[in-house]
């Protein structure tokens, strides 16, 4: 009797700790966490983009954006008009399509919405580096390889708000002393 209340325990045990998990992975606070803070070093990386030329991160220009999305992102089309105003009003803004793999369909479906952008395939281990899970995902570099702005992106308003946010002047990360006394949003503090 003993012995299987003690297994039950456990099988309860590991169903709280399971759960618990998978709700820790998703949901729109597990998102928010998502991408890397601005006044963090962004990943370097050079990679040929379709048409073979060389791109990389952090740009030779002074502010580069990171498109993290694939042919998926006719699904926004908010988004892609707020790529156009942005590419429109900032000639001198590099903006790349990062596709977590290959992706034959990206180039042609970004013509075909007017977009031209360099399209450049990228790895899972490349947006796990960036901390993306899920896009479209926007990401502002500088020519200093530091993170300028960054977040997922699902209107026009959006993309204009993050170029705006990307121009202000870096902060830096928050020293160590500060980022602990920083709790997570949705934590609860443990009563002492």
């Amino acid at each position: 009797m003993f012995l299987a209340v003690a297994i039950a325990a456990c099988a309860a045990a590991a169903a709280v700790l399971l759960g618990t998990a998978q709700l820790d992975l998703s949901g729109p606070s597990a998102i928010e966490r998502d991408g890397l803070a601005p006044g963090h070093p962004a990943p370097r990386w050079s990679l040929p983009d379709s048409s073979g030329t060389l791109r990389q991160s952090p740009p030779a220009a002074p502010l580069q954006l990171v498109i993290f999305a694939d042919h998926s992102l006719r699904s926004f089309p908010s988004v892609v008009s707020g790529l156009r105003d942005l590419l429109a009003a900032d000639p001198a803004l590099e903006v790349i399509l990062l596709l977590r793999g290959p992706n034959d369909l990206a180039g042609p479906l970004l013509s075909l919405l007017g977009l031209d952008l360099p399209v450049v395939t990228g790895t899972p281990g490349l947006y796990a580096r960036y901390n993306v899970r899920v896009g479209p995902f926007a990401i502002f570099v500088d020519a200093a390889g530091q993170v300028r702005a960054s977040s997922l992106v699902n209107h026009d308003w959006q993309v204009a708000k993050l170029r705006q946010l990307a121009g202000l002047p870096p902060a830096g990360p928050l020293p160590p002393a500060v980022r602990r006394l920083r709790r997570p949003a949705g934590r609860a503090r443990a009563a002492v």
